[in-house]
C-alpha cells in the first residue's frame, strides 16, 4: 500500500497547483483598469515594461540610444557613451549604469538600469492604472500555468515511482488513480489556454489590451517608431540588425564580468 501515500502526494501537488492558478486568474480578472487607462495611450517604455518587465524597459532604452548615434553598441558587447547627457529618467539610468569610464559591458548595464528608480516609478504608475500586475508576476496567472506544468510532470514521476512497488491492487487500477490528478492539470491547463491565453507576466488584462492596440496602430513602416515598438513588444530578438543582435548576444554570457576592457 506504499503506492498510495505517492498517490496522495500527486493529488496534494495538483491539486494545490491547480488551486493557486484559479486564485491567480480570479485577481487577475479582478483587477479594475483606472477610469483613464481605456483613453490611456502608453509609451514605447510603458509596453516594453508591460511585455517584457524591467529588462525589458532596459534593454529598449539601450537599443534607442544605440539607433540615435548618442551610446555605441559594440558586437562584442561593450557599451560606450557617445553623448552623456541623457534625454529623460531611463536615459540618465543606463548612462549611470555605464559609469563616469563611459564604457561597460551590456550585461551589467542592463541589470543596474532595470533596478533603477526610474523603472520602479514606471512600474508604480502601471499598477495604480490598473495596468501591470502587482507583483511583478510572482503570483500571476504565468507563473500559476508554469506550476501546473510542473506538478502534472511530477505527478507522471510520482505514478512511475508508484509502479512497481508491491500492491495488491493490478497494476492498470493504481496507473488509473493517478491519471486522475494528471487530468486534472492537464484540464486545469487547456481551461486557461482557452480562456485567458495569452499569458502575461507582466501586464493585466487592461494592459494587455493597450499593448495590443498599440501593435496594431504601427504602420509597419521600417522608421524608428515602428522598430522600436517592435523591441519593446518582442525584445531584442526582433532586432533585425546583425551588430545589434550580436552585442545582446553577449549580455548573458559576460554577465559578471566588470573588470576587463574592450581592446
Amino acid at each position: 500500500m506504499f503506492w498510495v501515500l505517492f498517490l496522495l502526494s500527486a493529488w496534494a501537488v495538483a491539486g494545490l497547483a491547480c488551486l493557486r492558478l484559479c486564485l491567480a486568474a480570479v485577481r487577475a480578472a479582478a483587477v479594475e483598469p483606472h477610469a483613464a487607462a481605456g483613453e490611456h495611450t502608453l509609451t514605447l517604455y510603458e509596453a516594453a515594461f508591460l511585455s517584457g518587465g524591467p529588462r525589458r524597459v532596459a534593454d529598449l532604452t539601450l537599443v534607442s540610444m544605440a539607433r540615435q548615434r548618442r551610446l555605441l553598441l559594440a558586437h562584442t558587447g561593450w557599451a560606450t557613451v557617445v553623448d552623456p547627457c541623457g534625454r529623460d529618467d531611463m536615459e540618465r539610468s543606463v548612462i549611470g549604469a555605464i559609469g563616469p569610464g563611459g564604457q561597460s559591458r551590456i550585461a551589467p548595464v542592463r541589470a543596474a538600469a532595470a533596478a533603477a528608480e526610474a523603472v520602479r516609478s514606471l512600474a508604480d504608475r502601471l499598477v495604480g492604472a490598473g495596468l501591470a500586475v502587482p507583483d511583478g508576476g510572482a503570483g500571476g496567472v504565468a507563473a500559476g500555468v508554469r506550476r501546473v506544468r510542473v506538478a502534472a510532470v511530477t505527478v507522471c514521476a510520482l505514478g512511475l515511482v508508484a509502479l512497481p512497488l508491491p500492491a495488491t491492487e493490478p497494476r492498470l487500477l493504481i496507473a488509473l488513480w493517478f491519471a486522475l490528478p494528471l487530468a486534472l492539470t492537464l484540464g486545469c491547463l487547456a481551461i486557461t489556454r482557452m480562456e485567458i491565453h495569452p499569458y502575461a507576466r507582466w501586464a493585466s488584462p487592461a494592459g494587455q489590451r493597450l499593448v495590443g492596440a498599440l501593435v496594431r496602430q504601427a504602420d509597419g513602416t521600417a522608421d524608428d517608431r515602428t522598430f522600436l515598438t517592435s523591441v519593446a513588444v518582442r525584445g531584442v530578438h526582433a532586432i533585425g540588425e546583425p551588430d545589434l543582435r550580436a552585442a545582446f548576444a553577449h549580455r548573458e554570457k559576460y554577465a559578471g564580468d566588470h573588470g576587463e576592457r574592450r581592446g
